[in-house]
């Protein structure tokens, strides 16, 4: 037995023509299969939606990026342990005070060039280390 002939309004009957480069076919063929669509279904609802969200898995591995969490780590056991103190009675001299200040300037100092290595990313990114 043949298939039904589709009503006339819902064949499709007219055909665009897209080319990819390997990157950009393997982010949309993975997102097609994310969600349980054919290609060419997939990519009519994002062009019929007319809003195309993707999202990117970037992996960093860069030694000196581990490096400075692991000081950042340190840092914050080395705060707390301050923090400890002043909350135990401790006194705090203005000489003390003027460490705390700079050694916070340097933590500041430390986080732009942070950020000035890895990049800003905002969004819904994700960001992996291996």
């Amino acid at each position: 037995m043949a298939r039904p002939k589709k009503e006339k309004e819902l064949k499709r009957s007219h055909c665009a023509m897209l080319r990819f480069n390997d990157t950009e076919y393997e982010i949309i063929m993975e997102n097609a299969t994310r969600a349980g669509l054919p290609l060419a279904e997939y990519l009519r609802m994002q062009v019929m939606k007319g809003k195309v969200i993707a999202k990117y898995e970037i992996v960093a591995y860069v030694p000196e990026l581990k490096k400075l969490v692991a000081e950042f780590g340190k840092i914050g056991s080395n705060l707390n342990q301050i923090a400890r103190h002043f909350n135990q009675g401790g006194i705090h001299s203005q000489e003390m005070r003027q460490a705390i200040n700079k050694c916070i300037a340097e933590i500041y100092e430390m986080k732009y060039e942070v950020v000035k290595m890895a990049g800003n990313f905002h969004g819904d990114t994700e960001t992996h280390s291996e």
